[in-house]
């Protein structure tokens, strides 16, 4: 059982103490403005999430580009009430910054790509309130990927994109030269 947040909203201290209870602790636990989320991926998300960290891993490898991450905690200083976790996420601007992190650390800082892959129960509403905090707080390119749809919207602070099916996803200024086909994301 998780417990819920306070009339005033949970705080970061609040939820890393309720987060490494024993129950809790293999739990995939998010706090967005105040609120204690448990997210339960299946199979479509857990497959699609690792698909991308493949692709986008070997990419930024062959071009030296930075890292990919899968389920990366996100805790930026400013913010005491949330711990966003991206599914997926890319760091290049600053790789340099995480490889300094300690291996228990949580990200201070916003990711330059952001993929959320929408799970059951998730409403699109979710999803683009996901997007435009991480735009609003520094990230350069969200994914919002919604497999049982098969699509993908593309976002940066100055543009958005709806990629159907027969499209092409590419990386924009972020991973500059990276495309990958709707078909074979989704296939």
């Amino acid at each position: 059982m998780i417990t819920t947040a306070p009339a005033r909203g949970m705080t970061v201290e609040e939820f890393d103490r309720i987060a490494a209870l024993p129950e809790n602790v293999d739990r995939k636990l998010r706090l967005i403005d105040g609120e204690m989320i448990e997210k339960m991926p299946k199979h479509a998300h857990a497959r699609l999430a690792a698909q991308l960290i493949i692709w986008i891993g070997n990419f930024l490898q062959m071009h030296a580009l930075g890292d990919v991450f899968s389920e990366f905690r996100i805790d930026l200083p400013h913010e005491k009430n949330n711990a966003h976790v991206a599914d997926v996420c890319a760091v290049t601007l600053r790789r340099d910054d995480v490889a300094r992190l300690p291996d228990d650390a949580a990200l201070p800082f916003m990711p330059d790509l952001i993929i959320e892959i929408q799970s059951a129960g998730q409403s699109d509403a979710h999803m683009h309130t996901l997007a435009a905090y991480y735009l609003a707080h520094g990230a350069r390119m969200v994914w919002l990927a919604y497999p049982d749809r098969k699509l993908v919207e593309w976002l940066t602070p100055t543009d958005r994109r709806l990629i159907t099916i027969d499209g092409t996803i590419d990386g924009g200024e972020v991973l500059p030269g990276f495309t990958l086909s709707m078909r074979e994301l989704f296939g």
